[in-house]
């Protein structure tokens, strides 16, 4: 195939739009638009599932703008995190899980003034949170891909244009498939529904 004019730019704009948009690396400003807290299975921690939406700048409204312009009978809300609960068992994993979890609610503490945790997380809904989204390069079915994601969360008044960006996540199955693949890698593809953590609002 011969190449065309103005595929960079094309392939640009079309990451920025549409049901398959993905939020660029970065610190937003959010607001939490749905709470749900789901038990564990198969010896899985209980978590807390967020939904939210961005609430300032270029990319506000992009969860909502991305879910009103799909038109699959199946469309998800994108703008979703997981919260794992500590299990309280003394473990060291269980102690990251602790930290990780109480940076939340320190995000969410130092973003709503007035705001305490008092162990009601339904008491989240509506309140502000800055989030900071960065890369994660994975593979799923042995097909190397690249996507963004919530990697910590931070106070509002944390969020600047020249805050540090965490560098990429990379995982050693990224690595493999890279290996394995003739076709070099997707640069921020959809990644299919089921292969990643969803949340069953109804």
């Amino acid at each position: 195939m011969k190449a065309f004019n103005g595929y960079d730019q094309a392939k640009e704009a079309a990451r920025q739009t549409g049901s398959g948009a993905k939020l660029p690396p970065g610190a937003y400003k959010a607001k939490i638009i749905g709470v749900k807290y789901e038990q564990g299975k198969n010896g899985t921690s209980d978590r807390i599932l967020i939904q939210f939406d961005i609430t300032e700048g270029e990319f506000k409204d992009f969860f909502r703008t991305q879910y009103d312009e799909n038109t699959s009978e199946d469309k998800k809300w994108k703008g979703k995190a997981a919260i794992y609960v500590p299990a309280d068992d003394g473990s060291e994993r269980d102690n990251w899980t602790k930290r990780s979890f109480a940076k939340w609610t320190n995000a969410l503490e130092d973003s709503n003034t007035g705001y305490t945790w008092d162990w009601d997380e339904k008491k989240w809904k509506n309140l502000a949170i800055g989030l900071m989204y960065a890369e994660t390069w994975t593979a799923i079915d042995g097909r190397p891909i690249k996507y963004t994601e919530v990697r910590y969360p931070m106070a509002i008044g944390e969020v600047k244009p020249d805050v540090k960006i965490p560098d990429p996540k990379v995982k050693d199955s990224y690595k493999q498939a890279v290996n394995n693949s003739d076709n070099g890698t997707d640069d921020f593809v959809n990644v299919p529904e089921g292969s990643a953590d969803e949340i069953p609002f109804d």
